[in-house]
């Protein structure tokens, strides 16, 4: 160094601890960031989503006729509670794809309104559990934890009753009201007379 060079602090050697300090505090905070992108990649790929489970659903008609006993859910993509189960769904469709057929029918597609109406759907998500012969069994609704759905998964595979389900009684059928002829006694005729 010259007289007339000013020292400054940049210019001094680092020394060789220190280096080996930073270095090693690098290469630390490098595999923390590597092990925090593949655990946050590997929880994104492996949670199931409502649409993956609707591709991956046994269509209806197909449930119905193949002999094999089946779980419909009524959902939607909005509904945040049908999210918050479906990574368990897919592991339950998982452990019991070769013996129940998963249905899954979403609300919002009017195809399903005649299924709706037949189930009474008023809550999402609500699940219809069917026998061999696509008789409705039971049905439940709302959030219902994984080991729940699997002791009536179990069951429904037995063919004992399922021990968390409601139980669906028979239905009143249906029949259009016959039309009133216009008389004065019908209230759409305001009144006016018949004249014969």
């Amino acid at each position: 160094m010259t007289k007339d060079s000013p020292v400054n602090s940049a210019d001094k050697p680092e020394s060789k601890v220190g280096t080996r300090v930073r270095n090693f505090l690098i290469a630390m905070v490098a595999i923390a960031l590597s092990v925090a992108l593949v655990v946050g990649l590997r929880t994104e790929t492996t949670s199931a989503s409502l649409t993956q489970l609707d591709e991956a659903s046994t269509p209806l008609e197909v449930a119905i006729a193949n002999g094999k006993p089946s779980i419909v859910e009524f959902y939607a993509d909005w509904c945040t509670v049908c999210q918050k189960m479906a990574p368990d769904m897919a592991q339950l469709e998982k452990q019991y794809a070769d013996k129940v057929n998963f249905v899954m029918l979403n609300v919002d597609n009017t195809k399903w309104l005649p299924e709706m109406l037949k189930y009474r759907v008023d809550g999402i998500p609500h699940f219809v559990f069917l026998a061999k012969n696509g008789e409705t069994i039971a049905q439940a609704i709302g959030d219902q934890p994984r080991i729940i759905m699997a002791n009536n998964l179990e069951a429904l595979v037995a063919g004992s009753s399922l021990p968390y389900a409601q139980a669906s009684g028979q239905v009143s059928k249906f029949s259009a009201p016959v039309a009133p002829t216009n008389t004065q006694d019908d209230p759409r005729s305001h009144g006016s007379q018949v004249v014969n």
